[in-house]
């Protein structure tokens, strides 16, 4: 068993207890490793590309949109990150957590740069498509 202290809805602190058959000083770090993966899941599902409604059958098809799909939520990770570090941070709620995702951030602003091309941005959001 493992627990921590972190911040409900309402700001107020409380436990946050682990239980895991694995070590319990690992308990935490796995879980936050593990609710990363639901995050982007969600994103990649009802909270952003809505994957779960194509109607695609064939598994050759299936795949490759899958592999655009993150591709694209990587994309949109990196220009979130970019965002909160060097244009404007993330507000921060009551409860201790981001008011927005990276993900979300990013996302909602590749979307508004891709559909409003007439407005310069200084943020070249191609750029992170690079290696280079």
């Amino acid at each position: 068993m493992s627990a921590s202290k972190i911040k409900n809805k309402e700001g107020k602190p409380e436990f946050q207890i682990v239980i895991s058959f694995c070590k319990p000083e690992i308990a935490q770090k796995i879980y936050k490793e593990r609710w990363q993966i639901e995050t982007a899941f969600r994103a990649m599902k009802t909270s952003g590309f809505n994957l779960e409604d194509t109607h695609l059958t064939d598994i050759d098809r299936i795949e490759k949109l899958v592999a655009i799909v993150t591709i694209a939520f990587c994309w949109a990770y990196l220009v979130g990150i970019y965002l909160h570090e060097h244009h404007k941070a993330i507000r921060i709620l009551n409860n201790g957590r981001k008011a927005k995702s990276f993900f979300k951030y990013g996302l909602t602003f590749m979307a508004s740069a891709l559909l409003n091309a007439g407005v310069q941005s200084d943020i070249n959001i191609f750029k992170f498509l690079s290696c280079t």
